[in-house]
Parts: structure tokens; sequence; C-alpha cells
């Protein structure tokens, strides 16, 4: 089991393949990338979600300020990397890290990482990842921009893990090309 490590410096688990981490310090992308890489496993996906200069009719922010409800952030990241290994059994690695506090535009606010055998199980599962911890844990970001601040326009509801994998199903469904529309 991965021990949680928030408001502490990011570093990789002693043991085990599971390193969550909830900080106000920068996230080690580079120490993620290496940390995941197995010998047996030929792929590694990572995805880094940076703060960007916009959001939904708002241009020029400049900061991101996240906030969490951290009794409830290790529980959630320890559901959704279960949910992941018992989707994909031959996970190698998987990382799960995000920021709380200011981020800077271009800064990364969360990283995931994966590591699997083949290609195919790396990117399905590290899109999992990212989706179902903006789905379900309790992380929220306030935005600041020219005009002002205010928490984010393109928030979520919270929902249980195994809640978001009927979601996620449903969205999977509406994510269909129009073409084959009747055949669902």
């Amino acid at each position: 089991m991965a021990a949680l490590r928030c408001y502490a410096v990011l570093a990789p688990p002693d043991t085990g393949d599971t390193w969550l981490g909830l900080s106000p310090d920068p996230l080690p992308s580079t120490e993620v990338a290496e940390w995941v890489v197995l010998p047996e496993c030929g792929a590694v996906v990572q995805f880094s979600g940076t703060a960007r200069d916009h959001s939904t009719d708002r241009v020029g922010v400049d900061l991101l300020q996240y906030e969490a409800y951290e009794d409830q952030v290790e529980p959630r990241l320890l559901a959704i990397a279960a949910e992941m290994r018992g989707r994909w059994d031959d996970l190698g690695r998987i990382a799960m890290l995000h920021r709380v506090g200011p981020v800077a535009v271009g800064e990364p606010a969360v990283v995931v990482a994966v590591s699997s055998p083949h290609r195919g199980a790396a990117f399905e599962a590290a899109r999992f990842a990212i989706d179902t911890l903006k789905a379900t844990v309790p992380i929220w970001k306030r935005e600041r921009w020219q005009g002002g601040e205010s928490w984010g326009l393109e928030a979520q509801h919270i929902v249980d893990v195994d809640r978001h994998h009927e979601v996620d199903e449903k969205t999977d469904l509406d994510r269909q090309p129009a073409a084959v529309e009747g055949a669902r």
C-alpha cells in the first residue's frame, strides 16, 4: 500500500509499485517518468496537467490555487489505483501526484504515469487515472485572472470511485462517432 506524502517533499516510495502524493511543492515530473520504468514494461505513459493562461470566458489567467479535502484524497487515490490494477492486471507502476496551493501558468498541477508491458494498457490506464482522479478526488481550483478571481467554472461534481465507473461507461458511449448512433 502506498503512503500519501501530503505537505512533504515528494519522493518515490521505498517499496511498492504505487506512488501517490499531494504537495504544495513543484511536482517531480522527470523523477516520476524515471520511477515508473521497469525492465518488464515496454510502455510508459505520463500525463502532466499544466496551468494554462485562460479558461472559459476568462483570459489572462496567471495563477491557480488548489485546495483539497485531505482526509479523502489518499483513500480515493488508493481506490483508483486498485481499480486500475483490477482492469489492467499486468500494470507495472502507477504514479498519481497533485499540487495544492498556488500553481503558476505552465507549471504541472497534476502528474499521472503508468507502466505496462504493452502500450494499449498503458494509454488506457493513464487516461482512466486522470479522468477518474478529476471526477472523484476532492481537489478544487481557484483561478486568478486580470479581472478578478473565482472558483474554476469547469469543475465537476465529486463522485465515488465506484460510481465513476458507471459514469465512465456512459460517457464512453457518448463519445462514439455520430455514424454509430443507431448501433447503441
